[in-house]
């Protein structure tokens, strides 16, 4: 169950807040439809109703605020617009990936593709969906978690008939099994079509709340649609023939509103009295149908001779063209089925980002294409630098020439871990709306765990890739083992590790892949000159004899070989590009923590 009490937006300067002051309620085992036109604030209810829009006002889901909800995914199911994943993954993979993230197990990835009739799809692309699979797939997204709730921002905005009617079909079926539904539509036939109740709302505000018979007996009502070069004289001729035939049949009411211009709405006639009428008194027809009329949610109309309309008669047992034709394409596309659920999905666990975050870096191509281009890219300045002669040693097996303020490996790096957050944020996935990513430190860890261990293995495979190749080329003589080996592989790796992390970081803070690469390249073009000026100066003081100080006032004594590592370790800091990175890493860690605490809501 759904409630919204006193929903207001924040106002922005100089105009009106979008909503206004707006309570509702959408109870479990009903479908209830905000209706309005575009404009009137639907999709802005939604967003405050979300969490996602600054305002006041309270949003309870079973009674809960959605910040105290264990998992959101388990208790809400959104649609908002299209599928926003990335066009190179498949139906399958994006939904798996979701999975991860909602703490389901994979397979349920396949029992909703088949609730949404996509299994021979599922491995298709999403970039070549089109528009009525794409919202098939979000509601596949949006059933992954078992949901008590759907939340959907007009669903069946320029889809098929035969689309349509298979949507409401669906959303009928889950109402129907206890779920609580609430759709966003301007369409006040398709309300009155799926609706058990109609929220009705202009300018923000509520108009009205009715159940589906009242909305459609108050505002939905059949009438002949006419349109003529002489509007007036017609009204003037049917509401004199309507008097006559009241006076004569008391209960026949026939109501004439003139739309403007040329167009006349005729309530409790027929086409062929309204074509009979003006045959008589020669006037010339445009148009003549039979509809369905929408009064609008504003005061019934004058009549076109200035009296006020009789009472709103119910709509009669005929069933008007437009919506027969959805019911057969309906009956044609057969019976929704909703998904098999388990009894009791298992709860989350801490392995769960990380298992999301396996399947978002390894389900595209982008990575392993940036993790190919580094090695290949490494292997050819290696070669040319030991073709020419000169560089040292390590400059040479680690593809870093002297021009380049990074290696191509530890650039790569970098952009992979920019990419981490940068996708996330060009096909946000994880959050009901475009443009924004849950900030979770759950996420975070993930990242940084699946980056550390994408960046060693390059900067591994880098190393003997190019050690390899420069001895088969130039022989083994090139390439000898170095006293300090041990040191220079630490700080090859750290190298590569510490980019990697500042481009993930950095991506994540400033919600843009090409920041978080900037970011990389700023470390030893920026930071690391600074830092070099202030350690160059002489120090009265050094840190030398650490590791000694450290094994005497440690309560217990650990092996000597930590000595060694704490050695390495403090020779690795000392140099400006350590110091560099630690401090880049640091301030950027801080940023985000500091981003996620301010984030949640208040």
């Amino acid at each position: 169950m759904i409630q919204a009490i006193g929903l207001t937006s924040a106002p922005q300067r100089n105009r009106f807040p979008a909503v206004d002051d707006l309570t509702f309620e959408a109870r479990p085992g009903r479908v209830t439809v905000l209706l309005g036109a575009p404009g009137a604030g639907k999709t802005s209810a939604l967003r405050l109703l979300l969490r996602l829009d600054p305002g006041r006002g309270v949003a309870l889901f079973r009674g809960r605020p959605l910040d105290r909800v264990p998992h959101p995914t388990r208790e809400i199911g959104v649609v908002l617009g299209d599928v926003p994943g990335h066009p190179a993954r498949t139906a399958r993979g994006h939904l798996r990936m979701l999975s991860a993230a909602a703490g389901v197990p994979a397979e349920r990835a396949d029992d909703v593709l088949e609730v949404v009739g996509l299994t021979g799809l599922a491995g298709q692309r999403l970039g070549d969906f089109s528009l009525g699979m794409d919202r098939r797939l979000g509601l596949a997204a949006a059933l992954l978690g078992d949901p008590h709730t759907l939340v959907l921002d007009e669903p069946a905005h320029e889809l098929s008939p035969r689309e349509t009617a298979w949507l409401h079909g669906m959303l009928r079926a889950y109402a129907d099994h206890g779920g609580a539904v609430l759709v966003t539509s301007p369409d006040p036939r398709e309300a009155a079509r799926i609706a058990d109740r109609v929220v009705t709302i202009d300018e923000g505000r509520l108009v009205a709340d009715q159940e589906a018979a009242e909305f459609s007996r108050t505002r939905l009502r059949p009438r002949v649609a006419v349109q003529s070069p002489l509007a007036g004289r017609l009204a003037h001729a049917l509401t004199a023939e309507a008097d006559e035939a009241a006076a004569a049949e008391p209960g026949q009411a026939v109501e004439v509103v003139q739309e403007g211009g040329s167009k006349l709405s005729v309530y409790g006639s027929t086409c062929a009295v309204v074509g009979e009428t003006a045959y008589r008194h020669g006037i010339l027809l445009h148009r003549l149908t039979e509809e369905i009329g929408d009064t609008g949610p504003v005061p019934p109309l004058l009549r076109a001779d200035g009296r006020r309309p009789a009472p709103s008669a119910p709509p009669p047992a005929g069933t008007p063209e437009g919506v027969r034709a959805e019911e057969q394409d309906a009956a044609a596309a057969g019976p929704v089925q909703l998904p098999r659920l388990q009894p009791r999905l298992p709860a989350p666990d801490p392995a769960w980002p990380l298992r999301y975050e396996l399947r978002r870096a390894t389900g595209v191509r982008t990575g392993w294409i940036v993790a190919a281009a580094s090695l290949a890219a490494s292997l050819l300045v290696a070669v040319l630098l030991a073709r020419s002669g000169g560089a040292p040693e390590p400059r040479v097996l680690t593809g870093w020439p002297a021009l380049l303020p990074l290696p191509p490996a530890v650039f790569g790096a970098g952009l992979v871990g920019a990419l981490a957050f940068g996708q996330e944020f060009r096909y946000p996935a994880l959050a009901p709306d475009q443009g924004t990513v849950p900030r979770r430190l759950g996420l975070l860890f993930a990242k940084l765990t699946v980056t550390a261990v994408a960046a060693v293995l390059l900067a591994l495979a880098s190393l003997f890739l190019d050690a390899g190749a420069l001895g088969l080329l130039f022989g083994n003589d090139v390439v000898s083992l170095p006293r300090d080996w041990a040191v220079l592989l630490a700080g090859w790796t750290a190298l590569t590790l510490g980019c990697a992390w500042a481009g993930l970081l950095a991506a994540g803070l400033f919600r843009s892949t090409a920041l978080g690469v900037v970011a990389v390249l700023a470390v030893p073009t920026l930071v690391v000159p600074v830092l070099g000026s202030v350690l160059a100066e002489p120090a009265a003081r050094s840190l030398v004899g650490l590791p000694e100080r450290l094994r005497s006032a440690a309560v217990v004594q650990w092996p000597s070989g930590v000595d060694r590592g704490v050695s390495t370790a403090l020779r690795l800091v000392s140099q400006p590009v350590g110091w560099a990175l630690a401090l880049s890493l640091g301030a950027l860690l801080g940023a985000y923590v500091l981003a996620v605490f301010r984030g949640r809501p208040r």
